[in-house]
């Protein structure tokens, strides 16, 4: 990972580097970071984690919403708890609210302070496509 994210990063000064949220990944993240290199740490299921990828010196977050949700869990109040933990802290980490399923994911994510959503411009779901159409 790290030396695939080295490489990665070479391609312009926009690039972040994408790495798992597991212990190589928090290992590549602090290696990462530290040379300067903006990391996105993915598959965030809970606060714990997304602490431990901060302190690795993560650039963002991306506490996965829709896949909780699609398990039965609440994936807005992971993106709160993320949120309410890193006010209290002097932490770069930007929150990027990640695998938005509806409308109300993008629209909880704005008001409670996600600093980024990524979400898929057209849906699958066709109530959500019929009412896009009009």
């Amino acid at each position: 990972m790290i030396s695939q994210g080295r490489d990665y990063a070479t391609i312009a000064p926009n690039v972040v580097i994408k790495c798992p949220l597991t212990r190589e990944g928090l290992k590549a993240t602090n290696k990462l970071s530290n040379e300067g290199i903006k990391v996105n740490v993915t598959l965030c299921f809970s606060a714990a984690q997304a602490i431990l990828a901060a302190k690795a010196g993560a650039s963002f977050i991306s506490p996965f919403l829709g896949r909780l949700d699609d398990i039965g869990e609440n994936g807005l109040l992971l993106l709160q708890d993320i949120i309410e933990v890193y006010r209290n802290y002097d932490w770069k980490t930007e929150v990027l609210a990640a695998s938005i399923r509806h409308p109300i994911h993008a629209i909880e994510a704005a008001r409670m302070g996600a600093d980024i959503a990524t979400m898929p411009f057209q849906s699958n779901r066709s109530d959500v496509q019929s009412s896009v159409d009009g």
